[in-house]
C-alpha cells in the first residue's frame, strides 16, 4: 500500500475530516496520513484507542515516536498523558494501551536504525522563548532529523526553509501557511527545500514539527 508517498509533494490534511478506520486490533482505529507497506509499513497515523482496548506485546524493529493527543497512552513503562513526546528506538518493546482511551499521532519505521537512545518528554515544560512571539522547545536532534515542538503567540510568524522538508501537526490554535488555515489537528508536509512560512492566528498555535529526515523516506527493509 502506498498513501501519501511522494515526497517531492506539499500535503495538507485536516486530519479531523478523515474518517476514522478499524485497525487489526479491536477497539483501535486509525486515521491514515502516509504510508509505505501494508501492516508493516512506514507510516505516519493519528490512532485512537478506545477505553480498555490494548496491542499484544511487540517489538518495534524500526522504532516508534509518537505525540500524546489526548488521554493517557499507558505501557508497562509508565503513564502518558496529553502532551509527552515518546521515542521508542529499534529493537525496543512494549505492551500499549489505555484504560480510560487515548489518541496519538504515530510514526513507524522512520528511525536511524542504529538508534538505540529510548526517552518521553514533556513538549512544553521547557520552551525557549526565541523572540518575536515565538517559543520552542528541541525534543529530539540526530543526523538526519531535528523534532521540535513550537508555541506561537498571535500574529507571530516561522519563517524557515528547512534543509531535507518539513512535517508538522497542529496541537492547538490555528496558523495559516500560504493561503489555507491549518485547524487543530491539521497535518503539513513540505518537500525538501520549500520555504515554511507559518503564522498564527488570533488564539496563536502550538505545533509539532519535524525537519530534515524526507531524504531517509523508505519502505521497512526486512
Amino acid at each position: 500500500m502506498e498513501l501519501n508517498a511522494d515526497f517531492t509533494k506539499r500535503i495538507l490534511i485536516q486530519t479531523a475530516d478523515i474518517p476514522w478506520k478499524a485497525s487489526p486490533i479491536p477497539g483501535v482505529d486509525r486515521r491514515m496520513l502516509d504510508r509505505i507497506g501494508d501492516e508493516v509499513a512506514r507510516a505516519t497515523s493519528i490512532v485512537r484507542y478506545a477505553p480498555g482496548s490494548q496491542f499484544s506485546a511487540h517489538t518495534h524493529t524500526g522504532g516508534e515516536e509518537f505525540v500524546v493527543l489526548e488521554g493517557v497512552f499507558q505501557d508497562e513503562h509508565g503513564d502518558y498523558p496529553a502532551g509527552t513526546y515518546v521515542r521508542n528506538p529499534p529493537t525496543s518493546s512494549h505492551t500499549p494501551g489505555a484504560k480510560e482511551g487515548c489518541t496519538i499521532f504515530v510514526k513507524l519505521w522512520q528511525f536511524d536504525p542504529n538508534d538505540r537512545t529510548q526517552f518521553r518528554k514533556n513538549m512544553q515544560a521547557d520552551m525557549i522563548d526565541l523572540g518575536n512571539g515565538i517559543s520552542s522547545q528541541t525534543l529530539h536532534k540526530d543526523a538526519r532529523e531535528t523534532v521540535r515542538c513550537i508555541t506561537l503567540a498571535p500574529g507571530a510568524t516561522l519563517d524557515e526553509t528547512p534543509a531535507g522538508g518539513a512535517e508538522l501537526l497542529i496541537i492547538s490554535g490555528t496558523a495559516t501557511q500560504e493561503m489555507d488555515t491549518l485547524n487543530d489537528g491539521a497535518w503539513l508536509r513540505l518537500p525538501s527545500g520549500a520555504p515554511l512560512q507559518i503564522t498564527a492566528q488570533d488564539k496563536g498555535a502550538t505545533f509539532w514539527i519535524k525537519t530534515g529526515h524526507l531524504p531517509f523516506a523508505q519502505a521497512p527493509q526486512a
